[in-house]
């Protein structure tokens, strides 16, 4: 029974980590089709800004919550002023133009914190589970990541701004029409694309600890998760791809190794978008979020 509950403890937490990495993404890729190869780089420099937070003394709750996507949103505004803006639309030169960005931010965080893994100290304890340690902040990062998803829902589904942006994303030309800037749009939404990187990567970071090259390992499962899920419904195939690869990824693992765990996956990942080309949303979620 105690082994049972841990399973299901861990399959929850990985569900919650692939929704979480891929957040950001979903909304940059799965809402503007930016594909956006910097975007495991964004999720490293959330985790970097929580250390850096850490150090001075300032609130790790307070660092990892609010200061780690503030400064991720602010970096992905002036990386899109500078340099998205001008190519939406061409998606070879974006891929090209955010992959040099990647090794760029690499390069500097190397720079400033240098290249050996350091960790960001855990802020919740473990708790006892029978005969099992588990770490108490896995369920923190498990609640986090559900009210992230409703509040993107409710934002989306609900508020003026959730129906503009997704308005503009679906036809400019008419929002522009009814008054609304399209390029406005899309900088504030590539902006809390980023800022929700950077809210992935300030959470994670008491985890999985943090290195320079960490952000590779982030954007292939997100872009797995995202492109799986489809860009018919943001939030909804997400979701739904976060789920099947959590749920096969942690039963693998558990019956074989994690490295077969990945690899099964992966080949999930192949199956479903060789079943399902436009994705799950596009096949059971077309007109939800």
């Amino acid at each position: 029974m105690d082994y049972t509950a841990v399973v299901l403890l861990q399959i929850l937490y990985m569900i919650a980590f692939l929704a979480l990495i891929s957040a950001g993404l979903a909304v940059v890729f799965g809402m503007m089709r930016v594909i956006n190869l910097a975007h495991g780089e964004f999720v490293m420099l959330g985790g970097y800004t929580t250390l850096a937070c850490q150090r001075v003394g300032i609130d790790i709750w307070f660092a990892m919550l609010v200061i780690a996507p503030l400064v991720v949103g602010v970096v992905g505004l002036i990386v899109e002023r500078l340099v998205i803006r001008f190519l939406y639309g061409r998606m070879i030169d974006t891929m090209l133009a955010t992959w040099g960005l990647s090794l760029l931010l690499i390069g500097m965080v190397t720079f400033i914190f240098g290249s050996s893994a350091v960790n960001v100290p855990t802020p919740l304890p473990g708790y006892q589970l029978g005969e099992y340690q588990m770490g108490g902040y896995n369920l923190f990062i498990i609640g986090v990541t559900a009210v992230l998803y409703v509040a993107m829902w409710l934002v989306l589904r609900y508020t003026r701004w959730g129906l503009i942006a997704r308005g503009a994303m679906q036809n400019p030309e008419i929002a522009s029409a009814l008054g609304y800037n399209p390029r406005t749009v899309y900088m504030v939404t590539f902006s809390i694309g980023a800022a929700l990187s950077g809210l992935a990567g300030g959470v994670l970071a008491p985890l999985t600890g943090l290195l320079p090259a960490s952000g590779g390992a982030y954007i292939a499962q997100a872009f797995i998760a995202v492109i799986t899920g489809g860009a018919g419904a943001v939030i909804a195939g997400t979701l739904s791809s976060s789920v099947l690869f959590g749920v096969v990824s942690q039963i693998v693992s558990f019956a074989y190794t994690p490295v077969i765990g990945e690899i099964a996956m992966l080949a999930l990942a192949i199956i479903l978008l060789r079943l399902m080309p436009q994705g799950i949303s596009g096949r059971f979620f077309r007109n939800s979020q």
